[in-house]
């Protein structure tokens, strides 16, 4: 299995509520950290502590230069990352799409893969502990198939529901939401009372996943290690052990020569 890490670009201006939404989220995390370090309750500090933490340009700026320096593949995605990894997928310049969100369905990825990570684990910073995580395929067609929707009645669910675009309609749930796609076909089908709650720019939240910004200048083919620049990088630049690096690197090129021959297929068993 080979990875190609796609980078969120300039978001969309219906985007930027949620953004802002997230931001006041972190700076009340922020506030709610510094009260429980005061009062001594340093188990709902650390809960706190883990909901504050935010990408920075300049931190982006270093994974990309670290991922080039390692000839690992990124995009820089024009808008939302999901979208452009969604687009590659349904091009088969890669064979899915992954992410936490199911958003990368919505933008018509044929396949998504959720929950790859390294540790295996989610940490739930409201409750103070930590869950196994397995990782998870959906297949579109079957996924659709299995709910009895097509793909813009999908998206219109998802619209009742909430998006990274727009509110929810309040009371309306994933159950609900199905339920009324399947018994109107769509938003414009619903009764008065509910498409009335509907966001109005519904049409525009449509558009956004069926005809996503995406670009077609990219590459998915890996590069060789460019272990001397690395070592400048990660031990004289950013203080990491050499020791730890040289180690790292070495189980990166195993992984590339075990991965070699062997199918995502095949590793999803």
């Amino acid at each position: 299995m080979t990875l190609v890490f796609v980078f969120d670009g300039k978001p969309h201006p219906l985007k930027r509520e949620e953004i802002e939404k997230r931001r006041r989220l972190r700076e009340k995390a922020i506030t709610e950290w510094r009260e429980a370090l005061e009062k001594g309750d340093y188990h709902t500090a650390f809960s706190k502590a883990v909901m504050t933490g935010r990408l920075t340009p300049r931190m982006v700026e270093d994974a990309k230069a670290l991922l080039r320096l390692l000839g690992i593949p990124w995009v820089q995605a024009p808008a939302d990352a999901e979208a452009q990894a969604a687009y590659m997928a349904k091009r088969r310049d890669v064979w899915a799409s992954s992410s936490r969100d199911y958003d990368s369905i919505l933008f018509g990825a044929p396949r998504l893969v959720r929950y790859l990570t390294i540790s295996g684990r989610e940490f739930l910073p409201s409750k103070g502990v930590s869950r196994p995580l397995e990782p998870e395929l959906i297949i579109l067609d079957e996924f659709l198939s299995t709910i009895g929707l097509n793909r813009e009645q999908l998206i219109d669910l998802a619209i009742l529901i909430g998006t990274d675009f727009n509110e929810g309609v309040r009371g309306i749930g994933p159950k609900k939401a199905l339920r009324l796609i399947k018994r109107h076909g769509g938003i414009e089908g619903l009764p008065a009372e509910i498409r009335e709650k509907v966001d109005p720019r519904y049409q525009e939240i449509r558009e956004i996943f069926l005809q996503p910004e995406v670009t077609e200048d990219y590459t998915v083919e890996y590069g060789s290690i460019a272990e001397d620049e690395v070592y400048e990088f990660l031990c004289v630049k950013k203080g990491f052990s050499k020791m730890r690096v040289k180690r790292a690197i070495q189980r990166l090129k195993e992984a590339q020569r075990e991965m070699r021959g062997t199918s995502l297929e095949e590793w999803m068993g």
